[in-house]
């Protein structure tokens, strides 16, 4: 294989294993959240060992995260040696902001919300768990802002020509709100708080189908559907804002998104298909004019085609792009679907007697994960041929010394190491959900212990 096919499937691997830790720390950190608040506001025990074992679930999520994420900053430095000078000012400032506002609030805070429990005041370790939850959603911002620059530059010149060619920012905040931060942004969150939120349900479910801490796991579930109810319809609208943003800054993009070809026509909204990129045609399910509805509120308005931009402009994968787009909306869908319903069953009183929901939630853990990833190769693979949009092709980013077996050889590297520290991941979560939260009656010295501490 060539370099820059290498260099790009080592990437997309490692980001791809790297992001299934932050969604999750970033929604576990608001259930953690939400527990300790409310055991503040009633004072019911239950709150507080919730927020105990969800802890030990975050910290274990939250090293792997930060361990893996290391990895992505190298490979800047020895595959990507020309995009890392072109955008180095760039990302540069975005990082040392996450740096300043949000490592310095997470660690500040992290040694207090871990070890912290029975030396300090409930009301402290609140703070300090607000701190560290804060202090993950600051750290998206300024990642999600860095690549939303790629894909919609703004606030920047351009400094040098040919390879020493780089970015400088001329106007930090234009490039900080740069025309798809916010929508992108808004979108990652809300996948990350489904994530955790799911996660809740997921293992709650487990305990309530094994009849074990029964009392504690429907505390938990019901406070996490309310979040996963709210936010799955939230994603819907955010998802629907950002798919606006596509459409005027990033074109191609969402013709791929769609497999929309034919030039001056109306865009169908497929619900499931297939694209022939050789015919340029997509066999499946689509509602007639839907995208054009969706963007203009008109069934005939004309949506920009794949044909109406240069070849060597358009995304090479359209295909793929089609299918991680749709799946990403079918469980986004599903999501709202299964939450609505778990509602109602709650509202007529009959939730936790509906075992066969119960068995549907224990899986349901892996579609916020799925989604996620999907979402994010769908918005990688549609800025292609461009690692910046309309400024640097990715055939020019590569580094020029990196050969394709030194490459491989890291793969093959990262694959092996990677693979140990997800069996470790899984190993871990295993052994402190099978032993469960702390029961009540075996938590009364430790609250006696904070009583007194307080």
């Amino acid at each position: 294989m060539e370099v820059e096919i290498l260099s790009r499937i080592q990437f997309a691997f490692t980001i791809a294993f790297h992001y299934i830790f932050p969604p999750l720390s970033i929604g576990l950190g608001l259930m953690m959240v939400l527990f300790e608040g409310n055991y503040l506001r009633t004072k019911d025990k239950k709150y507080e060992l919730l927020a105990r074992f969800w802890t030990k679930i975050f910290a274990v999520t939250f090293g792997l995260g930060v361990a893996t994420g290391i990895v992505m900053e190298f490979e800047f430095g020895t595959n990507w040696a020309t995009y890392s000078r072109y955008v180095g000012d760039v990302f540069g400032s975005a990082l040392a902001a996450e740096g300043l506002f949000a490592f310095a609030l997470e660690s500040g805070f992290l040694g207090l919300l871990l070890f912290g429990w029975n030396k300090t005041s409930p009301k402290v370790h609140f703070i300090a768990t607000l701190g560290v939850w804060l202090g993950s959603m600051f750290s998206a911002v300024w990642i999600v802002v860095a690549n939303s620059w790629q894909q919609t530059p703004a606030g920047f010149h351009i400094v040098g020509e040919g390879l020493s060619a780089r970015a400088e920012i001329i106007d930090f905040w234009a490039m900080v709100f740069n025309p798809s931060s916010m929508d992108r942004l808004i979108h990652v969150w809300n996948g990350s708080f489904l994530a955790g939120a799911f996660f809740v349900l997921s293992v709650s479910a487990w305990y309530i189908l094994k009849g074990k801490h029964l009392e504690m796991s429907k505390t938990a579930f019901k406070t996490a559907l309310v979040v996963a109810t709210v936010v799955s319809l939230a994603q819907l609208v955010s998802g629907h804002s950002s798919a606006e943003g596509v459409a005027e800054h990033q074109p191609a993009k969402l013709a791929a998104m769609e497999g929309h070809f034919e030039s001056g026509e109306p865009a169908d909204l497929y619900l499931v298909g297939w694209v022939n990129k050789a015919t340029q045609s997509v066999t499946g399910i689509y509602i007639p004019g839907g995208t054009s509805f969706l963007l203009h509120q008109d069934f005939n308005t004309p949506v920009t085609s794949l044909n109406e931009i240069p070849e060597d402009e358009r995304p090479s994968t359209i295909n793929a792009i089609f299918q991680f787009y749709h799946i990403m909306i079918a469980i986004g869908m599903t999501l709202i679907g299964l939450t609505l319903l778990s509602c109602f069953f709650w509202w007529k009183g009959s939730l936790f007697g509906k075992k066969w929901l119960m068995r549907i939630f224990v899986p349901s853990v892996l579609l916020p994960q799925i989604a996620n990833q999907a979402g994010w190769f769908t918005a990688e693979l549609g800025r292609q041929p461009w690692v910046v949009y309309k400024l640097l092709r990715i055939s020019d980013a590569l580094s020029k010394s990196v050969e394709a077996h030194q490459v491989l050889f890291s793969i093959i590297l990262f694959g092996f190491v990677y693979l140990l520290l997800f069996l470790l991941f899984i190993y871990l979560l295993n052994k402190k959900i099978q032993h469960g939260p702390e029961s009540l009656d075996e938590s009364d010295d430790m609250y006696h212990d904070r009583t007194i501490n307080a």
